[in-house]
């Protein structure tokens, strides 16, 4: 691959339970931010030392859907703070390079399920983890966004902040294995219209994330060429899932799925030199993937 682009970093729920961390259903990675927060930090060095140029805050399941209603209204702000502060003590802790740090902004009503989407609720939820992350993050990702409206959102919670604004949207993975003619948010919504939505806002990257890497390539493909159509050019990005396919009324994170044996480093790393030849310049993981799978990456692509 070539030596260029930027290395996120994988998974975090997965490395949580695989070090030790509390972890259990439905808090999912929320439990060890809640409980044990040295975990947290331990991943976020464990990436670091693999290679990843970005950390993302563990901030994803800080949610109502994870932590319940009362919590996240009693505690939602604090453990923003918290993951935000945790990723920028390890980040900060490098010497050897530039580390930044990625405010997680998540699909408030779980991933994978944009008929929930409440735009007023959302709104409210989004800037109470805008509020908490904001002193400690060196720019935004909303990720998973399943639609549209969920893409909207994140950028009116975050464009009074300051930072850049990175979207990552999910696709629908029976398009690796149908006759789809082009690449579908799971809303069904064209990954055309991600790309010129994403452009409209200002978005300085655009990503696709927590779907199997099958159905990655055509979604690059598809946003560079909307991106030249337009006169603009956004860096794009791919941190595929190691989940199988995950489709209709299933939901990322509401159990812990089996994952894939034949996304090995060595074979994620084949799939992530396609994803560079189609255009991506950021490359990273998602569920299932970690620290060895980022350690490969690291090995064959990343900035000078």
């Amino acid at each position: 691959m070539t030596k260029r682009g930027l290395i996120l970093d994988g998974g975090t729920g997965r490395e949580l339970e695989r070090i030790g961390a509390p972890f259990r259903q439905p808090e999912w990675s929320a439990l060890a931010l809640m409980e044990a927060p040295e975990f947290v930090r331990t991943v976020h060095d464990n990436y670091i030392g693999a290679g990843a140029d970005i950390i993302t805050t563990n901030s994803y399941a800080v949610v109502p859907f994870h932590i319940g209603d009362a919590r996240f209204e009693a505690d939602g702000e604090m453990l923003a703070v918290r993951a935000g502060r945790i990723a920028r003590e390890a980040a900060d802790a490098s010497t050897d390079r530039k580390i930044l740090v990625a405010g997680s902004l998540p699909p408030i009503f779980g991933s994978y399920q944009p008929d929930l989407f409440n735009p007023k609720l959302a709104g409210r939820y989004l800037d109470i983890l805008v509020k908490g992350m904001a002193p400690s993050i060196d720019l935004w990702l909303a990720e998973t966004q399943s639609s549209l409206a969920e893409a909207r959102a994140a950028h009116q919670a975050t464009k009074d902040t300051g930072k850049p604004l990175w979207i990552s949207f999910t696709l629908r993975d029976d398009a690796a294995t149908s006759d789809m003619p082009e690449p579908l948010l799971r809303s069904n919504e064209t990954v055309k219209a991600a790309a010129e939505l994403a452009a409209s806002l200002g978005a300085e990257a655009m990503l696709f994330n927590c779907s199997m890497p099958e159905v990655m390539e055509a979604a690059i493909s598809t946003a560079r060429s909307t991106f030249t159509a337009i006169g603009i050019d956004i860096p794009l990005g791919v941190y595929a899932n190691a989940f199988p396919s995950q489709q209709g009324d299933e939901e990322a994170n509401a159990t812990l799925s089996e994952i894939r044996e034949d996304l090995d480093p060595v074979a994620y790393g084949a799939w992530a030199a396609r994803w560079v030849a189609s255009g991506a310049s950021i490359i990273g993981g998602c569920c299932g993937i970690g620290t060895d799978h980022i350690h490969r990456l690291s090995g064959e692509y990343r900035c000078a």
